[in-house]
Order: structure tokens, then sequence, then C-alpha cells
């Protein structure tokens, strides 16, 4: 392998030299999202980025390689490099997974890569903007934990002021980071649950944001860990409180243009969506079981998809496969201003390289198909009995991760999406997830059995 550094890269070298870098890392993901990298002196850095950096992916969750196979080589993109904003000596690179001169079937961000290009060649540019919840909890002693502040006792917390200034220490400098790094940060808040926050920042294309939610998972741990918290990223801590979503905002723009496919003023509906958006609504909601076993991936995040509310009110994770205006309880909204389809099923928990793929596959098999959802449910859905639903021909959503991994199973366009190998790994792997959890016994049944008969 030459080491020699071509331009761009030798430049790149050269600009975070400069900027006092003194170590590069080779990022890529496992089948949960989560990061998994070498770190490199940047005196080598030629040579890692032409892919010098090898990974026995049998020593990883759901890179499905026996450990006689040749390892794979993280391949980063010089356009991701991100110095971190809490040790400038560190400069961090998304990489796809290549097996020898050929990129690795199953790489979660190689699988995007090749959804947005079946979307590129139809004209489109999926931009995707992810909406950030999660719990910051600090530790006791005997392994108990809870919320920071003290006052954070409210039984309906939102949007609480003096909660969220009781965090501000950690929270701001957490925010600042996201604008150091040019995320447009334009709000941030106490979210529904104790302990519970959101970040909203701007939208991007869909592959940037797959690398900045890795990304921002990891950084918010860092911060909570200088801090002497720890970060939560468990979809739903609490039985009886709110869990943490990552509500998708999409919508397809014009690949020469940038124009917003989806707006349209005059929409006849009165959503301000165009033909196209209700295209692709449909196609995701003819797959939306296949889809919430991406979005939705752990035995936990069922425990969120619930039709009964939390305590503060009806819950905010719809299970209902419909859509509606700026309504949040279907599992698509489209927001007030219209132009873009919020998803809100998906749960914090997400490897937002592969639910990205999937949702936008379906999609597109919309649009190509010429489907249309019907119209939008303007209504409450929580107040339909399921009799009355089922006459609406309205499904529910996997009321389990065993029901949303037959589904994914079922569908045709899982493996379509994901490939034979990727698709194969997902479900055996969170098959046997579900089976672990089922075959386990928990605290609520020693409690309701042991001496009950």
């Amino acid at each position: 392998m030459s080491t020699e550094l071509i331009p761009d890269i030798a430049t790149l070298k050269s600009s975070l030299e400069s900027q006092g870098v003194k170590y590069a890392v080779a990022s890529y993901v496992d089948i949960h999202g989560m990061t998994k990298a070498k770190m490199v002196p940047l005196s080598h850095f030629g040579q890692m980025m032409q892919g010098s950096e090898l990974f026995t992916g049998a020593a990883l969750d759901g890179v499905p390689q026996d450990i006689s196979d040749d390892e794979v080589a993280a391949m980063p993109g010089p356009k991701t490099a991100t110095v971190l904003p809490w040790n400038k000596e560190v400069v961090w690179l998304a990489s796809d997974l290549y097996l020898g001169e050929k990129p690795f079937e199953a790489c979660c961000r190689t699988i995007l890569k090749q959804t947005l290009a079946k979307a590129a060649d139809l004209g489109f540019t999926f931009n995707l903007g992810i909406e950030t919840e999660f719990f910051m909890f600090k530790e006791g002693e005997g392994g108990e934990f809870g919320p920071i502040s003290d006052r954070d006792t409210l039984a309906k917390p939102c949007y609480d002021l003096p909660s969220l200034l009781d965090n501000y220490g950690w929270l701001t400098e957490l925010v600042g980071y996201m604008n150091q790094l040019g995320w447009d940060v334009y709000s941030f808040d106490h979210e529904d649950a104790n302990g519970q926050f959101e970040t909203d920042f701007a939208y991007t294309d869909a592959l940037a944001m797959g690398d900045r939610l890795t990304f921002f998972r990891l950084m918010v741990k860092e911060v909570a860990r200088k801090h002497g918290y720890f970060a939560s990223f468990m979809p739903k801590p609490f039985a009886n409180k709110t869990g943490s979503g990552a509500h998708y905002n999409m919508s397809l723009a014009d690949i020469d243009t940038g124009k917003n496919l989806f707006e349209d003023p005059q929409d006849p509906r009165g959503c301000k969506l165009s033909k196209l958006g209700y295209q692709f609504i449909a196609g995701v909601l003819r797959h939306a079981k296949a889809i919430c076993a991406v979005t939705c991936p752990t035995v936990n995040s069922y425990k969120r998809l619930i039709r009964k509310g939390s305590e503060s009110g009806f819950t905010w994770a719809p299970v209902y496969i419909c859509y509606g205006n700026n309504n949040r309880t279907n599992m698509l909204r489209i927001p007030l201003a219209g132009g873009r389809v919020e998803c809100r099923a998906a749960d914090i928990a997400t490897n937002l390289y592969l639910g990205a793929a999937m949702i936008l596959a379906a999609g597109l098999e919309g649009i190509q198909q010429n489907l249309d959802p019907g119209d939008p449910h303007t209504e409450n859905m929580y107040t339909y009995t399921l009799p009355e639903l089922d006459n609406l021909g309205i499904e529910l959503l996997p009321r389990t991760l065993g029901g949303a991994i037959d589904a994914f199973e079922r569908d045709p366009l899982s493996e379509a999406v994901m490939g034979p190998l990727m698709y194969r790994t997902y479900v055996d792997f969170k098959r046997q997830e579900w089976d672990e959890y089922h075959t386990h016994i928990s605290d609520w049944e020693l409690q309701r059995y042991l001496k009950f008969f």
C-alpha cells in the first residue's frame, strides 16, 4: 500500500498539524451504531486515509465475519474530519469498511450510501434532521441514579426553567461544542421526563446527519464524564416517564438546485406538502413495521411505543401506522409549516445509517409506484378503540422487538436495502437479543409470582 499522500490528503494533514492535532481516529460503527476505532499518530495519517487500519470483524457486534476471515479496513472520509472540541489533539473521521479492495457489504454507512445513490439516480438528495433526546444522570454510591438537579422533581417537568438552569454548565458546554462544529443549534430544553433534555440543530444531508448523530452520542458521554455524570441513550429508563425519541425530520431536495421538493403552499389537503411528499409517506406507511425494527432497535424501545401515555399525558411516541397534519398522535406528522415529514416513532438508540436507509428506500418505493396515503388524520388517534381503528384500516406498530423482527424478516424491502449478509445478521442478532430478554426472570415476575400461588 502506497504511503504517498495525494494532494487533498496532504493539505488536510498540513491543516491538522497547524491546529495542533497529534492523533487521528478512523471511526466506523457496529450494528448498534456505536463508534469503534483505532487511533493513529498524525505522522501515519496518509496510510490511515488509504485504509491501513484493519479490524477483526468477529470481535464486534454485528460485523458478520468468522475469526478466520480477512480483516476489514476502515476507509475514512476526508470531508468528515472533526477535531474533538474537548480534546483538540485528536481528529475523528467517519469511515466506511472495506474488505480487500471493495466496500464491505455489511458496513452500515455503506448501506446508507447505496440507498442515497438510488435516490440520486432519481434526482433527489435526502435531507434529514434529528431531534436528539437523552437523559443526564448522576450516580450514587450504591448504583442508584437520578436527575442532577434536586429541583428536578416535578410531575410535569417539560420546559422547566429552574431545572434547565441547574444543568446550565454541562449543557451549554455541549451546545458550545456543537456550534463550534457548525451544527447550528437553534434551541435546547428540559424535556418531558425528569433528567431528560433535547437539543435541536440544523438539518443536513442524511449521510452527514448519520455521522453527526454517531459523533453526538460520543460527545455527550464525554461531556457527562467530565462533569462526573453519565448520559443515557436508553429509550425508556422509567416505566412512568416519557422515553427519548430521535424524531426523523425528512425531505427530498432537487439534486441540482437544492430546492425542497416536499413544499407545496397550494396543497389541496391543507398540509403544504407536495404530491411527491405524499407518495413518500405512503411508501413509509407500507413498510412501517419493518422500519420499526431498525428505528426502534432494542427490547426497551417497545416500552416507549405504547398506546397509553406517560404520567404527563399522551405518549409522544404514537404507535398508529397513519399520518396527519400538525398532529402528534400519528406515526408520521407534517409540521405546521409543511415541506417536511416527521417520523415520531424512532428513538435515540437508532443506528441512523440503517434507519435512514430503510425509511428512504420505503419512501422512494412510494414515489416510484405512485402510491397515495389517503387523507391526513387531524383527530386525536388515541381516542379510537381498537375495533374502530380496525374499521378504519389503521394498524399498530409492533408491540415487541420480537414482533418487529418478524415483520422485518418478512418484508422484501429489508433484504433489498441491507443486502443478504447484513439482513441475515440483523435478524439473527436481534432475535437472539429478544430471546435472551424473553428468558430472563425479571424483578416484576419475582415480586408478582414467587409467593403468589
